[in-house]
């Protein structure tokens, strides 16, 4: 279905732009349904995850944005994009009530377990 998309796309919308992942987007060159705007979609280069699309086009694709943010230039306390890492190794876990590690201790005195009917 890819290939097709990639193929078709062509023909029924004009090229916007690619980003830094290779992620490619595009925008019908109608009206879609009478919406007064046009319709926007991107065709992914890898994984089809919407977490890879970059802020600077995320804006686009919503309408939030008339046009992708050319260059943008990082602040100094922004990180780069990074895709959405829950179910995998690198996802963040928070360490139990502020230790160190994230093991917590076999018995630590702060819970009582629960019993139905007590």
């Amino acid at each position: 279905m890819s290939a097709l998309q990639r193929w078709l796309s062509g023909f029924s919308g004009r090229r916007v732009g690619t980003d830094s992942t290779g992620n490619v987007y595009f925008e019908s060159r109608a009206d879609y349904l009478g919406y007064g705007r046009k319709r926007r979609w991107v065709i992914y280069a890898g994984e089809v995850e919407a977490s890879v699309v970059p802020p600077e086009w995320h804006g686009w694709l919503h309408h939030t944005l008339p046009a992708p943010i050319e260059n943008p230039r990082p602040l100094p306390w922004q990180k780069p994009h990074k895709k959405n890492m829950t179910g995998t190794a690198e996802a963040w876990t928070p360490s139990p009530r502020g230790q160190k590690s994230n093991h917590r201790p076999v018995t630590a005195g702060d819970y009582e377990a629960w019993t139905p009917g007590s």
